[in-house]
């Protein structure tokens, strides 16, 4: 495991710009990002969503300029993993690791969304980033500009967004919700590594998250 990418949170800021009016991202940048949520209520539901996210998939794997993230997080003996797999067109496709203890699922979930969005946003030429995540809930926390616990996750990750948005004014993210229901091949197939992953922390502390990162061929 390599441990230089170990970092600590810093204090929340509550005048932080990225919440203040004139600099809030869902005010200036209303168009650059969207949300689409999963539904149940058609009896062939899973069949429509494993078809709309294969299209999606195929689509965003065939333009050079497009970031596919899928992420998922779990909560085993009071431990945290999170993982995502980013795939960009014919890259290899990088594999990130979280695992931390102490927090709730939330956390984690924001972090991992973070860390995708830095790694998309490394590669000056992705344009468009595709979040792929079985709780939707949770990413709109980014964008409440009310008081909340999580303000700390939500200002690193609206910076980012800010800096990708302002490069280009085509650049855009969309958050897609893949529920477990759905049963979409490469969402299970992040999901069943989270599931069967077992982290040894070498720091176990709240604020101290340690993860890795491989490609593979």
């Amino acid at each position: 495991m390599d441990n230089r990418f170990n970092k600590l949170f810093p204090s929340f800021f509550p005048l932080h710009s990225e919440f203040s009016p004139s600099h809030r991202v869902i005010n200036i940048f209303p168009s650059h990002f969207s949300f689409h949520s999963f539904s149940k209520q058609k009896d062939n539901s899973s069949k429509i969503c494993i078809q709309q996210f294969d299209n999606l998939a195929i689509k965003s794997l065939s333009v050079p300029l497009h970031a596919l993230i899928i992420m998922d997080a779990s909560i085993k003996n009071n431990v945290v993993t999170s993982i995502s797999y980013m795939h960009i067109h014919n890259k290899p496709i990088t594999k990130t690791l979280h695992h931390v203890v102490n927090i709730i699922s939330t956390e984690a979930k924001l972090f991992t969304i973070k860390c995708g969005i830095n790694q998309a946003t490394s590669h000056n030429v992705v344009s468009k980033i595709i979040v792929v995540t079985d709780s939707i809930h949770t990413t709109k926390k980014i964008f409440n500009p009310t008081f909340y616990p999580y303000q700390i996750h939500a200002s690193s990750i609206l910076k980012e967004l800010q800096t990708f948005f302002l490069h280009h004014q085509e650049n855009s993210i969309e958050f897609w919700e893949c529920s477990s229901h759905c049963n979409w091949a490469l969402h299970k197939a992040v999901d069943k590594k989270i599931k069967y992953f077992n982290p040894i922390l070498l720091f176990p502390c709240k604020v101290s998250w340690d993860f890795s990162k491989e490609k593979q061929m």
